[in-house]
C-alpha cells in the first residue's frame, strides 16, 4: 500500500466521528501487510481501503490506539475498516472489499471474522452474512464507537 495519506483522507471522510490517527493505520500496515488493501484509481488515488488483522474472539481494540503486536492467542480476522469514499459508494467495491477479507480469512484458516459496525452500518453487514454477537463485557468495550455500534460476526 503506497498511499497512506490517501487511507487517512478516506476514512477522515467515511469516519468522521470515529477518528484515527496515521501512526493506528501505519502500525497495522507494518503488522499485518496482507490485510491492508486500497481501492485505487488510475492515477493512484486512493477511494478506498480494507484493514483487517488477526486478533482475540470476542474483543475489538480501542479506537485510536496503537496495538503493539498481533497477540498470540488471536483467534479471528479482525475487520478493522472498509471505508470508501462518497466518490467510489455505489460501484460494488463495498461487496469486493467483503470478498477480499473473506478470502482473507479462507487464506489464513481463521474461522471468522469480527468487526464493529458503526454508523448505522450493521444491516450492510448483515447483508454480508455478519451477525450481531454480544459476548460478555462487549457493551462497555463498545461505549467509544458510539450508541449504534455493533460487534458483528460472520463464520468462515
Amino acid at each position: 500500500m503506497a498511499d497512506l495519506e490517501g487511507v487517512v483522507a478516506v476514512a477522515a471522510e467515511a469516519f468522521r466521528d470515529h477518528f484515527e490517527d496515521r501512526v493506528c493505520f501505519a502500525e497495522r500496515l507494518t503488522l499485518y501487510p496482507q490485510g491492508c488493501r486500497a481501492l485505487a484509481e488510475p492515477d493512484g488515488s486512493v477511494r478506498g481501503y480494507v484493514f483487517a488483522y488477526p486478533w482475540r474472539a470476542d474483543s475489538a481494540p480501542a479506537l485510536n490506539s496503537l496495538i503493539g503486536a498481533i497477540p498470540a492467542d488471536a483467534a479471528v480476522l479482525y475487520l478493522h475498516d472498509l471505508a470508501l469514499s462518497r466518490a467510489a459508494r455505489g460501484g460494488g467495491h463495498g461487496r469486493s472489499g467483503v470478498e477480499t477479507v473473506i478470502d482473507l480469512a479462507r487464506e489464513g484458516d481463521w474461522p471468522a471474522i469480527t468487526l464493529v459496525a458503526v454508523n448505522d452500518a450493521a444491516a450492510f453487514w448483515a447483508r454480508h452474512g455478519f451477525a450481531v454477537a454480544d459476548p460478555p463485557g462487549m457493551t462497555e468495550k463498545l461505549a467509544s464507537y458510539g450508541p449504534d455500534a455493533r460487534y458483528m460476526e460472520r463464520r468462515v
